[in-house]
């Protein structure tokens, strides 16, 4: 497998009035060429951070990213990118759809020229080709009437189109890295499948990696092939899609997978949320960072931060149930995260 990008030891802090916030703490992984990787967890653990510094959007300041710090774009650091290599990575290389579509979209500019303007900056296409290329891109997307589409703004779209025409502007110069900051918060679950089937479809006929960002691990189940869960930004565990939902190995995953609702069940069940809050990160806790809210805590848990185990050659998890004089524990989700 071609390795396209290899994040290590990131760590990214925000200078603010009341102290440094330690976002990033020390995330490393890797992304092979057509994987697809999630990153899974609730707001405030560093993801969304981390998606922005690998696309070189940490504005300094207040955000600064540390020494030791390195993000590797086919073995080459971007952290000591030129500003001329900035601009040929970010929307050539890696693309990334944002958060909000209905607020990533320029509001005076129609969508067809808001997907060409790329394709004339980064492939040098004139204006009337770029055109002729954003209806095509609409059409990948499943946009009908694209070219009457492409004429129109974005407040003459749905929420589920517009998330589409974000995803026919990230990839319409064919990046080799796509990244979805929870690319379907706010859409109904019956788009947010369309959304997430779109993107599988156009994993496979471009071949372009994915890296997902979302709180939700039902929306993962589909499309991940890797998945890392971040936890006050720190990767708590990481492992294989099957080893995720089957045999996850960390409390924070078992509280993630008993929020996600059951679809199958007969009886109306209460959602369950994990109680507590995440610790303040301008004084992270010494120990493990989960351990305020985690009903298995163990002493050791408030003094030293726990080992990370090897469960199998792909399969990590940092918690001190693992270690061999910790009470033997039953995981409280059985198979695909059910209770």
């Amino acid at each position: 497998m071609e390795r396209l990008l290899e994040v290590r030891n990131l760590r990214v802090s925000y200078h603010t009035y009341a102290g440094e916030v330690q976002s990033v703490r020390g995330v490393s992984f890797t992304l092979d060429k057509g994987e697809s990787l999630a990153i899974v967890g609730e707001s405030g653990c560093g993801k969304t951070v981390t998606s922005k510094a690998i696309m070189g959007l940490i504005q300094t300041p207040p955000g600064e990213i540390k020494k030791g710090s390195e993000i590797l774009f086919q073995g080459k650091n971007i952290l000591e990118f030129s500003k001329k290599e900035w601009q040929q990575y970010r929307g050539a290389e890696v693309s990334m759809i944002f958060q909000d579509p209905m607020t990533s979209l320029n509001p005076t500019m129609k969508v067809g020229l808001q997907i060409a303007e790329s394709l004339m900056i980064h492939r040098g296409m004139s204006k009337k080709e770029a055109f002729k290329e954003a209806v095509k891109m609409l059409e990948m997307v499943n946009i009908p009437n694209a070219e009457s589409r492409a004429n129109q703004y974005p407040h003459q779209f749905s929420g589920g189109m517009r998330q589409r025409a974000m995803i026919a502007i990230a990839l319409a110069c064919n990046p080799k890295i796509l990244i979805a900051d929870e690319p379907t918060t706010a859409l109904d679950v019956t788009i947010q499948a369309q959304i997430i089937d779109l993107m599988k479809e156009l994993q496979k006929k471009l071949g372009t990696s994915i890296i997902l960002i979302t709180h939700d691990l039902g929306v993962v189940a589909d499309i991940a092939q890797k998945l890392i869960v971040m936890y006050a930004g720190q990767i708590v565990e990481r492992g294989n899609a099957e080893e995720l939902f089957y045999n996850p190995q960390h409390p924070y995953t078992w509280a993630l997978l008993r929020a996600v609702p059951r679809l199958d069940s007969e009886k109306k069940e209460d959602l369950i949320s994990i109680q507590g809050t995440p610790p303040d990160l301008i004084a992270p806790p010494k120990g493990c960072p989960f351990a305020s809210r985690c009903q298995y805590r163990m002493q050791i848990c408030d003094e030293v931060p726990p080992p990370v185990t090897k469960i199998s050659e792909t399969h990590e998890a940092a918690c001190w149930l693992h270690h061999e004089y910790a009470p033997k524990v039953d995981i409280p989700v059985g198979r695909g995260g059910v209770l």
